[in-house]
This record gives C-alpha cells, sequence and structure tokens, in this order.
C-alpha cells in the first residue's frame, strides 16, 4: 500500500510518502503490535488498515473480501466490526459512563432494552459495574479508558484497534489497561492492533510486531523473535531504551541497566534458560578471554525471558573468535558493533 499526503506551508507545497510500499499480514485471534517512533507513519497506515481512509496504491483485505473499494453504505456496515480506543479516550463529558457505553448501539439503531443490558454486559466486563451512572469528569485515567474499551466492544466488532491507547496513563495503569485488553481478546477471539511508540507495550501484550520507519515496514515476526534477535537499528534503540531514564540503576521489569555512556563492541541477546546462565563466566574460562559488561536487562514477555546485554571481550584474536562462536551455540545471539 501506499498514501501520499500534501503539506501546504504558504506558497510551498510539498508531497510526504506517510505509508510507501507496504505490505502487511495481520493474523486473527492475535494482538498484533505496530510501534514506531513519532512521524513514522504508523498512524497513517492504521487509518487504512481501519477503512478511515483509501489507500492511493494498493488494496485491503479482511479475510479474503476486499473493503478499500466498498461503497459508501456497504463500508458503514463493515466499520461496524471494527472497534477503536484511542490515547484521549474521546468521550462525551454530558453522558456518564453508561450513556457513553450506549452511544455506537443508539446510532445502529438497537432497541433500548437491549442498549441497558449491553452496557451492563460491558461495563461488567471491564471492571466498572457499579459506575454506570457516574459522571465522566468523576473517573481517573484509567477508568475512562476501561469506559471507552467499553464502549468500542459494545457492538461485539471482531476486531479492535488501539491507537495509542495506554500514552496518557501512568505506568501502573497501562500494565491493568494492558492486562485487561489481553484478557478480553481471549475471551471474545478479538483480533487486536495495538499502534503505538513504547516497547514496553509490545513486550507486555503483543503476539506479534511490526516495525515502522519512514513509512516502510523495516521489520515484523514474533514478538520474542524481535526482542532476541533485532535486525534493525531501530529496533535496537526501542529495545535498549524500552524505559526512559535507563542510566540509573533500577528494578524495573526490562529496564536496561547502564554504568557507563560508551557502547560495547558486541551485543548479546540471551533467550530462556540462558538468561539465568554464567554464559560469560564459562566463556571466559573456556577460552582464556576476558568481558566487560557496560549494560544488562531482562525482558519478562509471557512465555520466555529474553536478555540484552552490551560488553567488550577482549584477548587473543583467534581466541576471542573462538569465543563469540561459542556463545552463538548456546542460546546467546552475537551482533559485533
Amino acid at each position: 500500500m501506499k498514501k501520499t499526503y500534501e503539506s501546504k506551508q504558504k506558497n510551498d507545497r510539498t508531497l510526504i510518502c506517510a505509508v510507501n510500499d507496504v505490505s502487511l499480514d495481520i493474523p486473527e485471534n492475535t494482538i498484533f503490535g505496530i510501534i514506531g517512533k513519532s512521524g513514522a507513519g504508523k498512524s497513517s497506515l492504521v487509518r487504512l488498515v481501519s477503512m478511515l481512509e483509501k489507500p492511493d496504491e494498493g488494496a485491503v483485505y479482511y479475510g479474503d473480501k476486499r473493503v478499500d473499494n466498498l461503497s459508501k453504505k456497504e463500508l458503514i456496515l463493515e466499520r461496524r466490526k471494527i472497534g477503536m480506543i484511542f490515547q484521549n479516550f474521546n468521550l462525551f463529558s454530558s453522558r456518564s459512563a453508561g450513556k457513553n457505553v450506549a452511544y455506537p448501539l443508539e446510532i445502529a439503531g438497537v432497541p433500548k432494552d437491549k442498549i441497558r443490558a449491553k452496557v451492563r454486559e460491558m461495563l461488567e466486563l471491564v471492571g466498572l459495574g457499579d459506575r454506570e451512572n457516574a459522571p465522566i469528569s468523576t473517573l481517573s485515567g484509567g477508568q475512562k479508558q476501561r469506559v471507552a474499551i467499553a464502549r468500542a466492544l459494545a457492538t461485539e466488532p471482531s476486531i479492535l484497534f488501539c491507537d495509542e491507547a495506554t500514552s496518557a496513563l501512568d505506568p501502573n495503569t497501562t500494565r491493568q489497561i494492558l492486562a485487561l485488553i489481553k484478557e478480553i481478546q481471549q475471551k471474545m477471539n478479538l483480533t487486536v492492533v495495538m499502534i503505538t511508540h513504547q516497547m514496553e507495550v509490545v513486550r507486555d501484550a503483543c503476539e506479534s510486531v511490526a516495525v515502522i520507519e519512514n513509512g516502510r515496514v523495516v521489520e515484523s515476526g514474533l514478538v520474542k523473535e524481535i526482542f532476541s534477535n533485532p535486525q534493525t537499528q531501530t529496533t535496537r534503540d526501542f529495545i535498549k531504551n524500552i524505559a526512559s531514564g535507563a542510566e540509573q540503576k533500577s528494578d524495573k521489569d526490562g529496564e536496561i541497566v547502564k554504568w557507563t555512556e560508551k557502547a560495547g563492541s558486541y551485543l548479546l541477546h540471551f533467550v530462556g534458560n540462558a538468561t539465568g546462565e554464567p554464559i560469560l563466566c564459562k566463556m571466559a574460562k573456556e577460552f582464556d578471554v576476558s568481558f566487560n559488561i557496560l549494560a544488562a536487562g531482562i525482558s519478562h514477555l509471557p512465555d520466555e525471558d529474553v536478555g540484552y546485554m552490551e560488553c567488550d571481550i577482549s584477548g587473543d584474536d583467534a581466541a576471542v573468535e573462538k569465543a563469540v562462536g561459542w556463545l552463538a551455540q548456546n542460546n546467546v545471539r552475537v551482533q559485533k558493533r
């Protein structure tokens, strides 16, 4: 797919290719992440995938059905099969929590008795069964996002798009919302697409991910594969800076602890049991080399741990080469800088 926008500044008109030759397959019944820095094109891509805009070139398919060329009436019906939640909640301040959840059902012409039952069901699902009549102004940020999730799911969509849904929340609330989305995804067999610039969101919630840069997908695959063997500098930067303030020692999950601003000669990625083994000590004894660890951290993915380390390995050139090869044979993925 391709999508180009025209940027107008005074008398200048510039064409910006926001989505550039992207081909992407999002598996059904999973949580799929799309991550990129600000301006990378991830939101533009999702606007195409969610049928909010049409691509200039290419096509969008939901299963075997093409959806980017539908008539206006067909498009309205197809859009009812998707739900969306946003960073800023987009709730009606003049409506109560329950009335916000009811809104898409009212638009769809659902009978009032069925709306009342569905509202109660959705609010119970997101843990707000006792806040149906609460004014939006009385709710916390996390509660507002729960209402937004309930509203998005009220029409029983098959796809849920989450556009920076946790960016406005504190870390603890973010974890709660991600856990809720994972729980709901399993209960409702949803396909969830999470757009984010936070690698923590990808780590904690997603099964697969696509990394976007300059309107292109530069890397995609299973999250555990991306974390353990990143192929691009963009992805490595996301993993390395997975928590802010990484220069300071911390016990936070996944944070990279750095002892110096110097970059190590080797990047090591440990997968599974290798994260808890004294691999470097064994290497040093086996090949008579020394090592110096400059940064390290462990990310706890849903199904296994992935460790990251920057280090120098020094000694005889032949011994260092053998040592690096030995690491690769022992479930450590090595990248020389």
